[in-house]
C-alpha cells in the first residue's frame, strides 16, 4: 500500500513497484529502537503497551507448517522488555497485515483455507508466549470493512481486492464470516494453553446517530448500527443475529456457513469486547427506502451540524465515547477495553518538542467523559491506551504527517528525518494523568 493524503487513496499494487512509497516497510524503525521506545513508555508510566504481531515474522508465507524461530525471538525480546518495567503487553494477532502469498495464492479471507492458516499461527504465538502476555485481541477494527465499497477496508481487513463483476457485499460478509470462525477458534484454542488468557475482539466503534428524530432516520440508524456492530454481536453472543440471518436469505447469498462453524462461534466466545474511538457518524435515510433499509456506510453519512471536525474532517464528539461505553454495556455485559482514542493532526515541531494543547484538549475531554462512565454510569471497564503514544504511519492516509503520538518521531511524508524520539507537552500532562489515576486532568 502507497502513501495517501486526505484527498488521494492509498494505491494498492501488486508488489512493490518502482516509483512508489510505501511508508510502513520502515515506518518508525521500531523493530530496532523497540528498547529506547519502551524505556520512554515507562517513564511515561505505562502500565501496559498495546502492540501486535506481524503474522509474515512467524510465517512468512502463511501456509508453512513450522513457525520462523527468529521471529518467535523478536518477540520473547519485546515482551520480555515491556515486562521489565512492569508494562503488560496487549497483543493484537491481526492488525491490518497478512502474508502476501496468501492474498496472491489464495485470494486472501475469501478462501476458507486461511482460517487454517490463521489458527496455526495463532497456536505458535499462544503457546510461545503463554507465560508472557495475558491479553489479546483476534482482527483489529475487524468491521471497518462494512464499508466494502472502499478498496482500502477490504484489502487491510481481509487481502481482498474485489474483481470485475464480484459482488463486494456478499465478498464481505464471507470473508468476515472465515475471520469469525477463525478467531472462535484461536479463543477456544488459547483458554486451553492458558485458562488464564483473556481474547478479546476489536472494533472500530462509531456510534451512528440519526440526523433527525423522523422515524425513517431512528430506522436507518438502527440497521446502521446492527450493521456496523453484528461483528461484535457475533464475537460475543457467539451466533448471528436473526435479522441478519435472514438478509443472507433476502438476498441469496447462499454463504459458505456450515454446522461445524456455527458450533465453532458458540464455543469460542471473547472474554471482553476492544474498541477503538475516534468520532460518531450521523445518518439520514433517502426519500424512499428498500424495507431491508439496507445501509453503504459510502452512500448515508452526513456532517453532524452540531460537532467540530478534525483536520481530516473525522468529527470529535468526547460525549460519543461516554455514549459508546453505555452501549456497548447494555448490549454485552462483558468487560470492555478502549484500546485506540487521538488525534490526528499536523505537529509543529520547534525547540525540541511540539506544543501540542489540541491533543491535551481533545484527550482530556475525552478521558473527562470515560471517567464519567465508569464513575457515573459503572462501566465494566478494563483499561484506556491511547492512540498512539508515539508517531506512526498513519493507517488511513499512510502519512507520518498525520500524527497522533505523545512522543515525536523525526520522519516525514517524504521519508525525510533521523527518526530521533522527542517528548510532545502531551506526554508531560499524560504523564501527570497516569500519575494520578485520572483524578488530576488539568
Amino acid at each position: 500500500m502507497t502513501q495517501g493524503s486526505s484527498t488521494a487513496e492509498r494505491e494498492i499494487t501488486e508488489g512493490v513497484l518502482p516509483g512508489k512509497v510505501y511508508p510502513n516497510h520502515e515506518a518508525i524503525d521500531f523493530y530496532h529502537r523497540y528498547q529506547a521506545d519502551i524505556k520512554l513508555f515507562a517513564e511515561l508510566g505505562l502500565k501496559c503497551f498495546r502492540t501486535s504481531i506481524a503474522w509474515t515474522r512467524i510465517f512468512p508465507n502463511g501456509d508453512e507448517a513450522e513457525p520462523n524461530e527468529a521471529g518467535l525471538k523478536f518477540y520473547d525480546d519485546l515482551f520480555d522488555e515491556c515486562l521489565k518495567y512492569g508494562i503488560e503487553p496487549v497483543v493484537t494477532l491481526s492488525h491490518f497485515e497478512m502474508p502476501y502469498h496468501l492474498v496472491t495464492e489464495y485470494g486472501g479471507w475469501r478462501n476458507r483455507k486461511v482460517i487454517d492458516f490463521f489458527v496455526n499461527f495463532a497456536t505458535a504465538v499462544f503457546n510461545r508466549y503463554k507465560n508472557k502476555v495475558k491479553y489479546w485481541m483476534t482482527f483489529n477494527e475487524i468491521n471497518n470493512q462494512t464499508n466494502y465499497d472502499r478498496p482500502f477496508t477490504l484489502f487491510t481487513n481481509s487481502g481482498i481486492t474485489v474483481k470485475p463483476g464480484e459482488d463486494a457485499e456478499k465478498t464481505m460478509y464471507q470473508a468476515a464470516h472465515y475471520e469469525l470462525v477463525a478467531s472462535a477458534l484461536a479463543v477456544k484454542i488459547a483458554h486451553e494453553i492458558n485458562p488464564a488468557m483473556q481474547v478479546g475482539c476489536m472494533i472500530a466503534m462509531c456510534p451512528i446517530y440519526p440526523a433527525t428524530s423522523k422515524p425513517t432516520d431512528i430506522m436507518k440508524a438502527e440497521r446502521a448500527m446492527q450493521t456496523r456492530y453484528y461483528f461484535s454481536d457475533v464475537h460475543v453472543r457467539g451466533e448471528y443475529p436473526a435479522w441478519l440471518a435472514r438478509y443472507f436469505e433476502n438476498k441469496d447469498f447462499n454463504l459458505d456457513i456450515t454446522a461445524e462453524d456455527l458450533e465453532a462461534l458458540k464455543t469460542g466466545k471473547v472474554d471482553y469486547v476492544g474498541w477503538s474511538y475516534y468520532m460518531s457518524f450521523t445518518v439520514k435515510a433517502k426519500d424512499q427506502e428498500d424495507a431491508d433499509f439496507s445501509y453503504r456506510e459510502s452512500e448515508y453519512l452526513i456532517q453532524n451540524p452540531f460537532l467540530e471536525a478534525s483536520e481530516w474532517g473525522w468529527q470529535v464528539d468526547p460525549l460519543g465515547l461516554r455514549y459508546s461505553m453505555n452501549w456497548i454495556q447494555d448490549r454485552y455485559q462483558i468487560p470492555q477495553f478502549i484500546v485506540e482514542n487521538g488525534l490526528g493532526a499536523i505537529d509543529k515541531f520547534e525547540d525540541g518538542t511540539v506544543h501540542d494543547d489540541y491533543r491535551v484538549d481533545y484527550l482530556r475531554d475525552h478521558i473527562t467523559a470515560m471517567r464519567d462512565g465508569v464513575l457515573r454510569d459503572d462501566i465494566k471497564l478494563m483499561g484506556y491506551t491511547p492512540w498512539g503514544v508515539i508517531d506512526i504511519v498513519s493507517a488511513s492516509t499512510g502519512q507520518m504527517d498525520k500524527r497522533y503520538g505523545l512522543i515525536y518521531v523525526d520522519k516525514n511524508d517524504k521519508g525525510e528525518g533521523t527518526l530521533d524520539r522527542y517528548k510532545k507537552d502531551s506526554f508531560a500532562w499524560f504523564q501527570h494523568v497516569i500519575s494520578t489515576n485520572g483524578a488530576e486532568l488539568e
